[in-house]
């Protein structure tokens, strides 16, 4: 229900009733503009885009800590968003005032800092969720993140790719078990904590196959924990026959550990989360490798099943991606080009067509 009053000063006193029945009244020199306020309000409550004016009085911070609390969050992701939160540069503005222009100059200030476009687009994601979050909570009409362009990721230049030979040579200089561990990021494809989570009754050795079903990951207050791998991405992996040799060779050579048959651990309650890292980095310093990373091992994997042909369906389930779009926005420049892929069939009918030059 709305109304407007002309009041004994001459103003005009529109007001209105909101969806939950709550009264809100605005003041106009012109019966005009108070048709038209009123005009616009009843639009929105008739077409759901209702949002009480109060509603964006609280500040981007202040929304986003109660937003967390109910967020399922590893204590990791919770850590990343704080933290994104912290160097947000509109955090204590009220989200009501907050603008496309201003989520623009907070990109601007984080490339000017010298971050990479993959930390700005890590960042960008946790304040482009609680926009979004706060557009549907009605917090506020529009989403101010929409549209917002971020630096382009270049994954050719940041992906450290090892060669076949290096690979090799770590594998062979490293002691039990660094040994498998490394061997199942770069032949299975393993995250970290994947791999250091996998426990013998994992492997299928008659379908060599292991079903990837865990990852430890560091627990709120400290120490670790173990959980279903990230973003649902539990799966099967077919194995070579050469990688299950080296897993027979370490339960022989090197033993398990606990009733739960833990490949890596020193204790029957299994590995924690930075085990065997110590050893990583001294394998990698004396082997001429400092910038390498465990997870480029993930990549050394995928780039070698896309080198042998397979496509990007077969690659994502491999690597437990949730959708293709994800495999694809990593390792797209892997892939031939359709222009390599039509030169390169020209070329083939025309060997079939023995076309002679002359």
């Amino acid at each position: 229900m709305a109304s407007i009053q002309k009041r004994p000063s001459g103003v005009y006193r529109a007001r209105y009733r909101d969806p939950d029945g709550k009264e809100h009244s605005r003041h106009f020199k012109r019966k005009i503009d108070a048709q038209k306020w009123l005009k616009e309000v009843s639009a929105s409550i008739v077409t759901g885009q209702y949002v009480d004016p109060k509603a964006g009085e609280i500040s981007f911070e202040d929304y986003f800590k109660k937003w967390e609390t109910r967020q399922i969050w590893a204590p990791a992701t919770r850590r990343n968003a704080r933290n994104a939160v912290a160097r947000c540069t509109f955090k204590d503005a009220k989200l009501k005032s907050i603008r496309k222009a201003d989520v623009e100059e907070f990109v601007k200030h984080l490339h000017d800092e010298g971050l990479a476009a993959s930390s700005i687009k890590t960042i960008m994601r946790i304040v482009q969720m609680i926009l979004k979050s706060a557009t549907e909570d009605r917090m506020i009409a529009v989403d101010p993140a929409v549209g917002v362009k971020l630096p382009r990721v270049s994954r050719a230049k940041e992906m450290v790719l090892p060669s076949v030979e290096e690979v090799g040579a770590l594998i062979n200089a490293a002691d039990r078990p660094l040994k498998l561990l490394i061997a199942l990021c770069a032949f299975a494809g393993l995250r970290r904590g994947e791999a250091i989570a996998v426990q013998l009754g994992d492997f299928d050795f008659e379908t060599q196959t292991l079903n990837v079903q865990r990852q430890v990951r560091s627990a709120e207050g400290g120490g670790s924990e173990y959980e279903a791998p990230k973003h649902d991405s539990g799966r099967v992996v077919y194995l070579p026959k050469p990688l299950l040799d080296l897993v027979t060779d370490h339960v022989e050579n090197w033993g398990l550990r606990g009733p739960d048959k833990w490949l890596f651990a020193l204790t029957p309650a299994g590995p924690g989360r930075g085990y065997l890292e110590p050893q990583w980095r001294e394998l990698k310093k004396e082997a001429g490798h400092d910038d390498l990373r465990q997870h480029d091992l993930r990549h050394f994997y995928a780039s070698g099943l896309i080198a042998s042909g397979c496509d990007v369906v077969t690659v994502q389930r491999a690597l437990g991606h949730s959708a293709a779009s994800i495999t694809l926005d990593i390792y797209s420049h892997l892939w031939k080009s359709a222009e390599d892929l039509t030169r390169g069939a020209a070329a083939g009918l025309m060997g079939e067509a023995n076309i002679k030059v002359g």
